[in-house]
């Protein structure tokens, strides 16, 4: 269906569609009929998690009565995404302002980031429709996604990447995963559009955050999170920006399992993003009426967040705006050392993740969030995603966009040493 309240057309599920032929609107995907009760859903879902069976050990396809797409479940493709912990950070909580704060840590996928959830539904509908090619616009964690379930299904994965702006560790994956790669000498905006004419022209089947059934997959993070949470509300969840994806599933999601009974309000949602890189940000702060305005050349070394004209903000500002949330921005520098703090806490993540707790200190020091309100945080990629990065920060060699060298608050570089045992003993008793 048509996302536009003025138009809200509906097309077949079997639709090659990314935008409304009408009205050229986002599509999404709806559902008509009777849902299961609400405690027989919980029970069903608990129960589920004691299977072996393939679907039932999936942290997304557990779920499948929440997203009822697929008219054959034999189409699924499935690595045995989700099942992402909920994990304690006392010391990130602390840091942010907080009594307590938990990490939602989607880096605990296949391959590595929240795109998988997304991912599986994307590519079980490319199986559902015979495609054979897929495609899509990545800076790094939906190519090594995208290249991971493609080749789990047979289809061959073509990825379009910006040239010179991806981070190595998520290049890698998407080379072993047998990706047919090409780096293009434009933005990511850039290349979109010229993806969405190339997959039409031939016939490949686009697997961007544009793709309705990505956000179908995408919301079963909110819906496990709720399960984890035996079901108690937050009173915030926490996420970084960058094509708006998440925000729209993760609103969607809490839509839907408050219409169903699933939950008992909203929680608000907090988007992150990086200030180079923030169009969302600046949207939210014009006045009513404003057209939003694409940021032409976005900078972060954040780069799963460099994006600078997001599908997806339509979608984003409904579901911010119907939860009571809010948009922050952050500074590299704040990322760089948020980012630190979480490592800190023996847990990883790349540098677009940490954006949440960059933004949770903001927010706690402004008094737009209370220090002791019930907050989860979802970080949105594993620690090996940019170690590059990781290295750089700690050694105080890392540069922001522009040149400038941000400082090392947290630094830990490795120290050299002779090879010798008093020495180093000594090193080691000071």
């Amino acid at each position: 269906m048509c996302f536009e309240a003025a138009c809200r057309a509906r097309y077949a599920v079997t639709d090659v569609l990314y935008n409304c032929p009408k009205c050229g609107g986002l599509l999404e995907a709806v559902y008509e009929g009777a849902q299961p009760d609400a405690a027989e859903l919980r029970g069903l879902w608990r129960e589920r998690r004691l299977s072996n069976a393939p679907l039932d050990q999936s942290g997304v396809w557990r779920y499948r009565e929440f997203f009822p797409f697929l008219d054959d479940l034999r189409h699924v493709v499935t690595l045995r995404e989700g099942n992402t912990p909920l994990l304690d950070a006392p010391r990130a909580a602390r840091y942010g302002g907080l009594d307590k704060l938990v990490f939602k840590h989607q880096g605990f996928n296949p391959t590595g980031s929240f795109k998988d959830n997304g991912m599986t539904c994307g590519a079980s509908q490319a199986v559902r429709l015979g495609m054979r090619r897929v495609a899509c616009v990545s800076t790094g964690n939906t190519s090594a996604s995208m290249a991971a379930y493609a080749s789990a299904a047979g289809l061959q994965p073509i990825i379009f990447i910006p040239h010179g702006n991806i981070s190595y560790g998520k290049l890698a994956q998407a080379l072993e995963y047998g990706a047919m790669t090409l780096q293009v000498e434009a933005n990511f905006d850039q290349i979109l559009a010229l993806v969405r004419v190339l997959a039409e022209r031939l016939g490949i089947y686009l697997l961007n955050s544009i793709n309705p059934f990505r956000i179908e997959g995408q919301k079963s993070i909110m819906v496990e999170m709720m399960d984890q949470r035996d079901w108690r509300v937050p009173d915030w969840v926490v996420l970084p920006g960058g094509n708006l994806g998440n925000t729209s599933a993760f609103g969607k999601a809490l839509r839907e399992m408050a219409a169903a009974g699933l939950i008992d309000r909203l929680p608000k949602l907090a988007v992150v993003q990086a200030e180079g890189s923030a169009p969302f940000y600046d949207f939210m702060r014009q006045p009513a009426g404003d057209a939003f305005r694409a940021v032409e050349h976005p900078e972060t070394l954040a780069t799963a967040i460099k994006i600078g004209d997001p599908v997806s903000w339509p979608k984003a500002l409904l579901e911010v705006t119907s939860t009571g949330g809010i948009v922050e921005k952050v500074s590299e520098q704040e990322i760089a050392d948020a980012k630190a703090q979480i490592g800190l806490c023996g847990i990883g993540c790349e540098p677009a993740s940490a954006a949440t707790l960059a933004g949770i200190r903001k927010l706690t020091a402004s008094g737009r969030m209370r220090a002791d309100e019930d907050v989860v945080a979802v970080l949105t990629g594993n620690v090996l995603k940019d170690p590059d990065y990781i290295y750089r920060y700690h050694t105080s060699q890392l540069d922001a966009p522009g040149g400038k060298r941000l400082t090392s608050s947290f630094g830990n570089a490795p120290t050299v040493v002779p090879n010798d045992a008093d020495k180093i003993a000594a090193l080691l008793d000071t």
